[in-house]
């Protein structure tokens, strides 16, 4: 069982600090993980990861299997030593990229059969074939297969997915539970709680992984085009039903916004490509909000992005200096903005972190939401 212990509860929410041990070190939550693909998050070496405090990496059983394969990686021992990561690594199932190729799968009771991207050759995936995959890239923590139903999508639909999602999470856990980590250090699998936007179809999911019992519990479905505020009440929902014993992450969120407010309902990891996305594309975000490097007012912007950031990029450039990268299409205009957008997302859990730990979370986050000029706005996503 993955080793999970609160530190601190606060007193006012359902916010907590914890510690998640695995065989590569550490986790502190709340934690933010950086999105790594293909095995490398876009324009940002590990090295800088280590720098910049990423304490966990994201990776995808789906692209990963595709290219480089899972027989490269099982011949260097596993994703850690093929792409030199000696901390923590979590892989997604591959559940949102069967959403996201709806044109090119077939769903059945026992997997998806789909059509590559890349190449146009098919494969199935049932969940014992998942399972199998993710022993071989050797993930820490791994995902259990599950469907990602669409942003609106009928109740009759999103039923027959969950119960497809609750027999792929039973196959999953017993093909896991016979099989061993190839690579000599422990693995975790998590369940996955599915249910679109309906309550009590979100409350039955919860409970029936629950029911399950697995290393860790994941929210997924959400942050798929719904409105923000349904999107905490659904996980506000899941939460109180999820063990309190056991790490909670909200796949694939989001803003600073979103990530107080899960935090507020009791979430502990987060991933998103939203600071490396937004940052290739001049996005920059700061402690009073975003700005657009490319903007011609920093023409002659002396100032950092953000002066209190501590990031290497806020450290050694100025504004002006990444505007003219981006206006020139320079490459390493994209990877500063990804690097300080990482390093301003992982500061932010790490001060709500801070704030649990002391008793003020509430304070701090209705302080940080102010800066951000996000306090009374509504959110589209």
């Amino acid at each position: 069982m993955l080793e999970f212990m609160v530190e601190k509860f606060d007193e006012r929410t359902k916010a907590r600090a914890g510690i998640i041990r695995t065989g590569h070190g550490i986790i502190k939550t709340p934690v933010f993980m950086p999105v790594g693909t293909r095995g490398t998050v876009k324009a940002v070496e590990q090295r800088e990861l280590r720098e910049i405090g990423a304490e966990i990496i994201l990776g995808n059983t789906y692209h990963l299997f595709q290219r480089p394969g899972v027989d490269v990686l099982h011949s260097f021992g596993g994703l850690h030593s093929f792409i030199s990561w000696d901390r923590p690594i979590l892989t997604d199932s591959g559940g949102f990229q069967v959403l996201s190729l709806s044109e090119l799968r077939k769903l059945t009771k026992d997997g998806v059969e789909f059509r590559s991207h890349i190449d146009g050759s098919i494969h199935f995936f049932s969940p014992e074939r998942t399972i199998e995959i993710e022993r071989q890239i050797g993930a820490d923590i791994i995902m259990a297969l599950d469907e990602c139903t669409p942003y609106p999508s009928e109740r009759d639909y999103v039923l027959k997915s969950l119960e497809l999602t609750h027999q792929w999470a039973e196959r999953c856990k017993n093909y896991f539970l016979s099989t061993e980590s190839l690579y000599g250090y422990p693995q975790y699998l998590f369940g996955i709680v599915q249910g679109s936007t309906y309550p009590d179809l979100r409350e039955k999911s919860a409970q029936k992984i629950v029911e399950m019992g697995f290393d860790g519990y994941a929210i997924g479905g959400l942050a798929v085009g719904e409105p923000a505020n349904v999107m905490y009440q659904m996980t506000d929902l899941v939460t109180d039903i999820l063990p309190s014993d056991r790490p909670r992450y909200l796949m694939g969120v989001g803003t600073p916004q979103n990530l107080l407010e899960s935090i507020e309902r009791g979430v502990d990891m987060f991933d998103c490509v939203l600071p490396t996305r937004n940052g290739r594309n001049g996005q920059l975000f700061t402690k009073t909000g975003t700005l657009n490097i490319k903007n011609s007012i920093f023409k002659y912007d002396e100032m950092p992005i953000d002066d209190s950031c501590d990031c290497y990029t806020c450290r050694y450039y100025s504004r002006a200096y990444l505007r003219h990268l981006f206006n020139v299409n320079e490459i390493l205009g994209l990877q500063l903005a990804s690097l300080h957008n990482l390093r301003f997302f992982i500061n932010l859990v790490g001060e709500a972190r801070q704030a649990i730990v002391r008793g003020n979370f509430s304070e701090y986050k209705a302080g940080k939401l102010e800066m951000l000029n996000l306090k009374n706005k509504q959110e589209e996503s």
